[in-house]
């Protein structure tokens, strides 16, 4: 079998909403794009590509699947948002999908994998977006997170997006308007620019967490606004969840790179290297954000015993007071200086420059 006609990977698109992102090209909800016919079904656009242009016409899946397979040069590229488990199971039966994968497909609740069966490949990822935000809360929402799938056969690619983020209308656009030559090589180039799409969100998005980051450490070392530990512990748990999109895809994008021809390869090797650069950089963050933690909990500590020191210096310099008055609140009737004409103002005098010495050695100290 040539290259032409290798298996080629159906890709589930776990399109989750991905942050909404000024940099990230083509942000919108995504079924703005759908077209008249298709209410309902899930079908966001199907198309038949025959030697790297789009053939004229509106297709049901059906028809779009027969006129491919009338010629040797054609695939299609069938898109799908959030289909119902009745239009899945019909695509599957049209399109010859596992029913497993169809599955996965429908709940879309998988990590990033790569599977086969027989001719079809099945590719999950998570997507992911920055979702803006003024402060850094124990409540905020910083990355949000959704599914993508990928069915690649011989003559198809389905994309199957779950939430509304990562729309594919734009990559569809592009391909068809400047990338003519790379649609040609068929529906493993598709699977590559879905996933380079996705792979292009994670590197946003980090780049916005990284952003958040530098604010947050700003804030544990400025003493007018410390960012308060629940915030911190919040960003952490963002982070886990972004790791859970970004790092268990590597595994299938170096599966891919060994199955797909050499001359699409090249192209997810690309994608494969922006993706391990995420990684490392979503690694630092974990170590920066602990180290912050580190840090504001040191700070923490260290404010509560600077409290305990004043409250002492403060208590000692009460104790003069105390037990001057409790010397001379006693019950006595022959006690030195009760009948000395300076007795009162010179119990005063003392009272207060012993305090005023008290302060002052504290204050010296560093404990008031």
């Amino acid at each position: 079998m040539s290259d032409r006609h290798r298996n080629r990977p159906l890709s589930r698109a776990f399109a989750a909403p991905v942050r909404a992102m000024n940099r990230i090209l083509g942000t919108t909800d995504g079924t703005t794009d759908r077209r008249p016919g298709h209410a309902g079904s899930g079908v966001v656009d199907c198309a038949v590509y025959a030697a790297g242009l789009r053939l004229p016409g509106d297709f049901t899946p059906d028809e779009a699947l027969k006129t491919a397979c009338s010629r040797d040069d054609a695939f299609v590229w069938l898109g799908l948002h959030e289909p119902s488990e009745e239009s899945m199971a019909a695509i599957a039966h049209t399109y010859g999908l596992h029913e497993l994968a169809v599955e996965d497909a429908v709940k879309a609740e998988q990590r990033p994998k790569l599977e086969q069966f027989g001719s079809v490949h099945f590719l999950a990822m998570r997507t992911a977006r920055y979702v803006p935000h003024s402060e850094i809360t124990e409540n905020s929402q910083v990355v949000e997170t959704g599914q993508m799938m990928i069915f690649v056969g011989e003559q198809f690619v389905i994309t199957v997006r779950h939430g509304d983020a990562s729309e594919l209308g734009s990559v569809r656009a592009d391909l068809e308007s400047q990338r003519a030559d790379l649609i040609e090589q068929g529906p493993w180039a598709v699977a590559y620019a879905v996933t380079d799409r996705v792979v292009d969100h994670y590197v946003a998005v980090a780049d916005q967490v990284e952003s958040d980051l530098e604010l947050i450490e700003e804030g544990v070392f400025s003493r007018d606004h410390a960012s308060p530990i629940p915030a911190i512990y919040q960003m952490k748990r963002e982070l886990v969840e972004f790791r859970r999109a970004v790092v268990p895809l590597q595994r299938p994008l170096a599966m891919i790179v060994a199955i797909v021809p050499k001359r699409i390869g090249k192209y997810f090797r690309d994608v494969q290297d922006h993706l391990t650069r995420t990684v490392e950089q979503v690694s630092s963050f974990d170590d920066l954000l602990n180290s912050i933690l580190q840090a504001r909990l040191a700070q923490v500590t260290v404010d509560q015993n600077n409290d305990m020191r004043k409250i002492a210096a403060w208590a000692a310099i009460a104790t003069v007071w105390t037990a001057g008055a409790g010397i001379y609140g006693m019950n006595f009737s022959f006690m030195p200086e009760l009948t000395w004409k300076y007795g009162y103002a010179s119990w005063w005098l003392i009272i207060l420059v012993v305090s005023v010495l008290l302060y002052r050695v504290f204050r010296r100290s560093g404990w008031l």
